[in-house]
């Protein structure tokens, strides 16, 4: 599987807003900066799962007894935290 281009991206967001205005865009891509967990959202999320499972892992018999608790973390909670919002309105991540 190849990477996908700074500018296969920029075509594809040109196609896809067309001459609308910023605010009638359907999709706003915005550029996180290089090694700033401050303003990416998923940093929190990681966060709050690697917490989790330290908080358990002393009573979990195997690692994919672990690994499996960890998926089922992820999938079962709403994260809601300031970063969020930084970047406009969001749904609830589940």
């Amino acid at each position: 599987m190849r990477a996908i281009t700074s500018k296969e991206i920029q075509t594809f967001l040109d196609e896809l807003n067309q001459d609308l205005q910023p605010e009638q865009w359907k999709i706003h891509c915005i550029r996180f900066a290089p090694n700033c967990p401050e303003q990416n959202p998923i940093e929190d999320i990681w966060l709050q799962a690697k917490t989790w499972v330290r908080r358990f892992c002393a009573l979990i018999p195997t690692f994919s007894h672990l690994k499996w608790m960890f998926e089922w973390f992820i999938r079962h909670t709403t994260f809601d935290f300031r970063t969020l919002g930084m970047y406009g309105v969001f749904s609830k991540i589940k």
